[in-house]
């Protein structure tokens, strides 16, 4: 699959991540059945900064770590943006994780690219 489709089918997958949710990485490459592909997840969050319309802060590491916040302008944007979606964040670490983690395997089951 070229990388630019790839790319826009990790965008669909971000725009559907509700306010005040997170995803990561992996989560978003399995949903596309790549779950090797976490990385270029990553690369497609980094290439979409400039477009609003895609939630790129939502999209964050296994762990709930910050992992992509030095591809967002200024020194705490990617933690501000979710801290306004009442996300909290300490030491770049979504606290309680588990609980503002959404699924996209889980969620959007019935519409599988």
């Amino acid at each position: 699959m070229p990388e630019d489709r790839f790319f826009e089918r990790c965008y669909e997958v971000a725009k559907q991540i509700p306010f005040g949710r997170v995803t990561s990485y992996g989560a978003i490459a399995r949903y596309l059945g790549t779950a090797r592909s976490a990385r270029m997840v990553g690369w497609a969050m980094n290439a979409s900064h400039g477009n609003a319309a895609i939630p790129a802060h939502r999209v964050v590491n296994r762990k709930g770590l910050l992992t992509g916040k030095h591809h967002f302008q200024g020194t705490n944007l990617m933690q501000q943006l979710l801290e306004s979606e009442g996300i909290e964040v300490e030491d770049n670490q979504i606290q309680g994780f588990d609980l503002v983690f959404w699924d996209p395997n889980t969620a959007l089951a019935h519409s599988r690219p």
